[in-house]
């Protein structure tokens, strides 16, 4: 059960922010302060909502009469928001990436260990109905070994994506282009369902926006152990394609398209599971899928004890390091590996 008393603050009203309020008000948790550098819209949304509206963040913190703060900035600010809530006590649920470099994500752990804060990464589509049917496949061994896999990443986006925004489309503030931002949620699901990467092998280039610093394309191969699984992501595909996720198994095979899983055993048995009707009809179709409210639910509920995560803040390092890991692999042109706490140059194959 969600504790009726937690009040939440938001930073960042652009539009992934629609969907923490809307979770929010649907899990009758208050929100009780607002904050963002545009003054007009934190005034509009301060006054539609009844609540303090802040132009930055430090001021907002100082009031510190919040429990939660939901990050919904551009993912330069995650660590610094993050780590100076944590300081303060104040619980975190960040919206991927963690961050833009490993050493900022390790920093934003520290912090919360030091404080004793919770720390949450958004990646809501571990919690989607064909998801968790899949990791249950695999985890019961009802698939046997996995044996390889691929996943595609095949979307759109516009040169007018990146040349309206003061921070797509640049190393510093974005941390990249496709591989951070549009199919980090898939990379995040293939470490879901099989742990910890060993290495990984990467290209990235720039084919078709000629305004950006960052990769729209890349591809490779990530080595789970014996385990490899290939990938090619863009933005530069005609539109945005379903996602595509596939493991090869013993005992048959799993495949996720866009939110429904297809599970193929060997014997002729097939398992198809998709989102179900209830959610749909509660949130309509929604860019981003539906499953926040379940994330952010579980992140209430184990504030109040109970165990209900799966993206605690290690798992957020964790898909961090695999992103920055291709990144250096591209960079360097050599296999890196991915060893205990983090990866650098001694790490290199």
């Amino acid at each position: 059960m969600i504790k009726s008393s937690y009040r939440a603050a938001i930073v960042g009203l652009g539009g992934i922010s629609t969907v923490h309020i809307q979770s929010l008000d649907t899990l009758g948790i208050e929100i009780s302060a607002l904050c963002d550098n545009k003054p007009d819209r934190a005034k509009a949304l301060g006054e539609q909502r009844k609540c303090p509206h802040y132009t930055d963040y430090e001021t907002m913190l100082e009031k510190n009469d919040f429990d939660v703060l939901h990050i919904c900035l551009p993912h330069y600010l995650h660590a610094p928001v993050a780590i100076a809530a944590l300081s303060k006590g104040i619980h975190v649920i960040c919206e991927k990436p963690m961050a833009t470099t490993v050493q900022d994500a390790q920093n934003m752990i520290s912090a919360a260990d030091a404080s004793g804060a919770k720390l949450e990464i958004i990646y809501q589509n571990r919690y989607n109905p064909g998801t968790q049917a899949i990791k249950n496949a695999l985890d019961t061994g009802a698939l046997g070994q996995v044996l390889e896999g691929f996943l595609q990443v095949t979307w759109n986006r516009p040169e007018e994506y990146y040349t309206q925004s003061d921070w797509r489309g640049c190393w510093g503030t974005e941390g990249g282009g496709v591989l951070i931002n549009q199919s980090i949620h898939t990379f995040d699901l293939m470490n879901y369902f099989l742990g910890t990467p060993t290495s990984v092998n990467g290209s990235i280039s720039n084919r078709a926006h000629p305004s950006i610093e960052v990769e729209d394309v890349a591809d490779g191969i990530i080595s789970y152990g014996d385990v490899n699984i290939s990938f090619f992501v863009n933005t530069y595909h005609p539109y945005d394609a379903p996602v595509k996720l596939e493991l090869f198994c013993e005992n048959g095979k799993v495949a996720l398209n866009g939110e429904t899983a297809t599970i193929s055993y060997n014997d002729g048995r097939n398992i198809t599971v998709c989102e179900d009707d209830k959610t749909t009809q509660l949130f309509g179709k929604d860019y981003w899928g539906y499953s926040h409210i379940r994330q952010i639910r579980a992140f209430y509920e184990a504030l109040g004890g109970k165990d209900t995560c799966q993206v605690c803040s290690m798992e957020g390092l964790r898909t961090q390091r695999l992103i920055n890991g291709i990144y250096d692999s591209a960079k360097l042109g050599k296999t890196i590996r991915i060893k205990g706490h983090g990866y650098g140059p001694e790490n290199i194959q």
